[in-house]
């Protein structure tokens, strides 16, 4: 089959795990009743942590904890596909990996990357600024998987203002990349749209760009905007400010015929 149902995920995550992971339980169900095939969940979808403390405090330890368990058993008894968002894994130090982890339907962990792009950085001149790096530990390594509805290439949010890595991902063969975000209202109101359909119009390819939205118990507002994006740039579909279920109908066949006609892929001169 050449067409497949996807889905992001938008929310307004707090600083509590079991809320967290019952609205996002709530929404997974409701993506997959509609006939979603793979479902990409935001970054920290689980956890809006108040401090970096806090953050390190839920770090879980590699393939097993809360957050871990529950997307296991989310994809198993959902029969879905998920993209984990990103959730804190412990580095050693005190310090975690920002971690973005795939199931497959079986509830089995088939992947996972880190977070290589930290956020360290002035906003704005009003004073909001962010360090990422204080207490996470930057990835490194270019993830991509094979899943039923393409060859999937690992983001998170930072990253997409780095095409040198969108391009590693088209290297190793991906036709659509995950992007768990959550983006800052400064920034998200200008880049946001216009990075991911850059991302995906370079790389002939699908972007799966899920948000975090609104204003956090931790004083942070985010953008929102949760998009679906086509191989030729085009929004299919896409959610403001609510939190809720962003899904659309992705054509493989389609984007095979683009890429043979537009061949802009195999036209690179500089590595």
């Amino acid at each position: 089959m050449s067409t497949h149902k996807v889905a992001a995920i938008q929310m307004s995550s707090v600083a509590e795990i079991a809320i967290n992971l019952r609205e996002a339980g709530k929404l997974m169900a409701k993506a997959t009743a509609q006939g979603a095939e793979l479902i990409v969940l935001p970054e920290n979808f689980a956890l809006m942590a108040k401090n970096d403390a806090q953050r390190v405090a839920a770090g879980e330890l590699d393939g097993s904890g809360t957050i871990q368990d529950f997307l296991a058993d989310k994809a198993r008894n959902l029969q879905v596909w998920i993209v984990g968002g990103t959730l804190p894994v412990l580095a050693g130090g005190e310090r975690v990996y920002a971690r973005s982890p795939v199931y497959d339907a079986h509830g089995e962990r088939v992947a996972y990357y880190d977070k290589i792009h930290l956020f360290d950085v002035q906003v704005n001149t009003a004073g909001e600024s962010y360090h990422e790096s204080a207490r996470t530990e930057a990835g490194k390594r270019v993830v991509v998987v094979d899943t039923p509805v393409g060859r999937l290439g690992l983001s998170v949010c930072y990253d997409l203002r780095f095409p040198e890595l969108f391009r590693e991902l088209t290297a190793h063969a991906a036709t659509l990349f995950s992007v768990p975000s959550a983006f800052t209202r400064t920034t998200g109101a200008l880049h946001w749209q216009l990075l991911n359909r850059a991302r995906a119009v370079e790389n002939l390819a699908f972007v799966i760009a899920a948000a975090q939205t609104g204003r956090h118990t931790n004083g942070r507002e985010t953008w929102g905007h949760s998009m679906i994006v086509d191989p030729w740039g085009e929004v299919l579909a896409e959610r403001a400010h609510e939190p809720g279920v962003v899904m659309t109908v992705i054509d493989n066949t389609q984007q095979s015929s683009l890429r043979a006609r537009f061949p802009v892929l195999q036209h690179r001169r500089l590595n």
